[in-house]
């Protein structure tokens, strides 16, 4: 009686599936916009309280005054 060995598995078609990389700046993409929309909830949840409302509406009122430095001469 002749003993079978089992065949070495083929890894080649595992090998080129894990190397190939299309699809890859997809999920870039999708992880840095994910990102994103984290930070901008962030930035929402911020904006709502009054102390940063008022800090930022003082600092534009402030940068859109005209102090003219030439008024007391």
């Amino acid at each position: 009686m002749k003993l079978k060995y089992w065949n070495k598995p083929d890894y080649s078609r595992w090998r080129n599936l894990l190397r190939d990389e299309s699809g890859a700046a997809t999920a870039e993409y999708a992880i840095a916009t994910m990102a994103a929309v984290g930070f901008a909830g962030l930035l929402v949840v911020i904006m709502r309280s009054d102390e940063v409302k008022q800090l930022l509406f003082d600092l534009v009122r402030s940068a859109l005054t005209f102090n003219n430095p030439n008024a007391g001469a």
